[in-house]
């Protein structure tokens, strides 16, 4: 067991790291190319953060391990939002942009919804699911891109974008590509092993260790946004890498190959829109989120991990 964990924390390194080369070099390509800044920062970069998720998810789900799937999904989306903002909200206070109140937290919030009902007509996920999951996906990306070029008179396009040569650019895109895919299948039989070693479920490690390490760049970049006084950043990588996770990576997940759901999938998704709807309604009410908001989110994750725990044991 203690390989097992060895591997798994290597997969997690090379997720990580893989997912910087990977955004790296295709944020320097689409510079090349000509492609403005704040449309990479849109597209490259947050497809780019969800990648570990994407990597694990497709993984799991073409090897059968179905809890791991989902549950790594739903684990990462609730770290994201309880842990991630919640912390950056302790750390200083911030305001919301109007933008994401109106348009970008709805679509999260119609997201969930969608994916449960989808869980509880079909009991799982197949191709027209996906199917459904990423017309949504590209209906909100069409939306963000509209609204983006239309305010990009007003909007920054200073973004700190790697130059590389289209050389280093494409050996980045390669090498961060496979690394990913290497550390997911690293993560997946791994995490796979150490649950049948200790006789957890598949579902209880994605939505705790799985769940965690992939989301360590939302939670690495969030604390050093937070740290520079930029705390309002953090909510917006949360919910757009929620975005991203829920409607492309399950969508591409179980359109490759079809996802049986299992109940406790779905007790996990009913928490987690319980979870986004409380802090959508908070952030409205202070048209942001401050420190006793982030800390209740944060006590609320350390609960719900209780609460996982005393499942996994029952």
């Amino acid at each position: 067991m203690v390989w097992d964990i060895l591997f798994l924390l290597v997969g997690f390194v090379l997720l990580i790291k893989g997912a910087d080369f990977f955004v790296d070099g295709s944020s320097s390509i689409a510079k090349h190319i000509g492609i403005p800044g704040f449309v990479i920062g849109l597209t490259v970069v947050a497809m780019g953060t969800s990648a570990p998720e994407a990597a694990v998810s497709i993984t799991a789900g073409i090897e059968g391990s179905n809890a791991l799937a989902i549950s790594n999904v739903i684990g990462s989306n609730m770290f994201n939002l309880m842990v991630v903002a919640g912390i950056c909200a302790v750390i200083k206070p911030y305001k919301i942009e109007k933008v994401m109140l109106r348009r970008d937290f709805p679509v999260n919030i119609v997201a969930n919804v969608l994916l449960l009902v989808l869980m509880i007509v079909g009991s799982s996920l197949g191709l027209i699911d996906g199917l459904a999951l990423l017309l949504l996906f590209v209906g909100y990306l069409i939306w963000v891109l509209v609204m983006a070029f239309r305010n990009r008179d007003s909007a920054d396009d200073g973004e700190d974008i790697k130059k590389m040569s289209p050389v280093l650019s494409v050996i980045a895109i390669i090498g961060g590509l496979a690394a990913v895919i290497f550390g997911g299948q690293l993560v997946v039989d791994n995490a796979t092993s150490i649950a049948q070693t200790m006789g957890l479920s598949e579902t209880f490690i994605g939505l705790t260790i799985v769940a965690i390490g992939t989301s360590l760049p939302e939670l690495v970049t969030s604390i050093v946004a937070a740290r520079k006084g930029e705390s309002g950043l953090a909510l917006g990588n949360v919910v757009g890498s929620n975005i991203f996770n829920l409607l492309l990576i399950l969508g591409l997940s179980s359109a490759i190959s079809p996802i049986v759901v299992n109940f406790d999938a779905v007790i996990n998704t009913i928490i987690l829109i319980a979870v986004t709807l409380s802090v959508y309604v908070a952030c409205l009410f202070k048209e942001g989120m401050g420190r006793i908001v982030g800390g209740v989110c944060v006590s609320g994750y350390v609960v719900y991990t209780a609460y996982l725990l005393m499942n996994a044991a029952a």
